[in-house]
């Protein structure tokens, strides 16, 4: 039997490909013109969800859209084109707005839709690389993206249109990003799992705090801190000390206990623990992100971080185990 030949991998014809969809993507910023102004301001008025839609490659990109849209505080859903006029209009809502997709403006899923999308009083904003299409005449802003070759070797699978589509549909949804002054507490609120949220998380989020914070005050014998300290319901290898303002003063943890005790004194216990706690602790302030604090006990060789507010009063305790839970340090 003949052996199959496996045909050459034409890398030369790769590149033309990553080329063709690089060059669409690149002329796309001198298009930008007042229909995108009118189009981003259209999304940041919106007063209900942007309905995304589409049909094919071109609906995969519009729900890519839709979920940047909704990760950074702009309401979204996707509603698929062919589902649509089988019911699922009634997705759409007053106050509403649709940002349809499709290149060639004709696909006939897309064209059934927007006449039911008319008659519902829904805002239309089109992206499509055919202005005078169907698409172009139903829609109330265009967004073009001009005369565009697929790089497909018959020129008919959806590559550098759907490229395209991909970063104009990026540039409106983080424009209107940018327009909110979305903060990184407002994209951490929307990805509390997985390394965004982990990188985007708070000392406040991790720190111990109320019953679980070994706050002492300064005035107190070491034996009265360690007594102090068995109420609180999560041990900690430390206490921490303040004035009679709250203010931090100290820290005390389990090495220098060791060390009082190595003299197999007693007594010592009784000394107060102002005078064996160490004085000027480095601390973290309550808004900053817990990755901030675990590069302090990182960087000083430390396991608990005391968390302060504007006045330096206590108001939690970090532990490098809290860290270790939340996936930010390892174990």
């Amino acid at each position: 039997m003949d052996r199959i030949t496996m045909p050459a991998v034409d890398l030369a014809y790769a590149r033309s490909v990553i080329d063709a969809e690089a060059a669409a993507v690149g002329g796309l910023a001198a298009c930008l013109d007042d229909a995108f102004e009118e189009a981003v301001r259209l999304v940041y008025d919106c007063r209900g969800n942007v309905v995304l839609s589409g049909i094919g490659k071109a609906g995969l990109v519009a729900q890519k859209t839709s979920a940047t849209l909704c990760s950074t505080g702009t309401p979204s859903i996707f509603l698929h084109a062919a589902e649509a006029i089988h019911g699922d209009l009634g997705r759409v809502r007053r106050n509403d707005l649709a940002l349809v997709y499709s290149y060639g403006g004709e696909t006939d899923e897309v064209t059934r839709l927007l006449g039911q999308l008319k008659k519902m009083g829904t805002p239309i904003i089109a992206m499509t690389g055919r202005p005078h299409s169907t698409l172009g005449r139903y829609a109330d802003v265009v967004l073009n993206l001009g005369d565009l070759q697929e790089a497909c070797p018959l020129g008919l699978a959806p590559s550098v249109t759907t490229t395209a589509m991909l970063a104009l549909g990026d540039a409106l949804a983080l424009t209107v990003l940018k327009m909110r002054n979305f903060k990184e507490e407002d994209f951490a609120l929307f990805h509390p799992g997985g390394s965004l949220g982990r990188k985007l998380l708070k000392v406040e989020d991790v720190m111990r705090k109320d019953d679980r914070l070994p706050l002492a005050s300064d005035r107190l014998t070491v034996r009265e801190v360690l007594c102090s300290l068995t109420k609180i319901k999560r041990r900690s290898g430390a206490a921490v000390l303040a004035d009679d303002q709250g203010k931090l003063t100290g820290i005390f943890v389990d090495a220098d206990l060791r060390r009082l005790l190595e003299g197999g004194d007693a007594s010592v216990l009784d000394r107060p623990v102002a005078e064996v706690m160490v004085r000027h602790p480095k601390r973290i302030q309550s808004g900053r992100l817990a990755s901030e604090a675990l590069h302090i006990i990182n960087e000083h060789h430390i396991d608990e971080l005391p968390v302060v507010d504007a006045d330096d009063r206590v108001v939690g305790l970090v532990d490098i185990q809290d860290l270790v839970e939340v996936g930010l340090a390892e174990g």
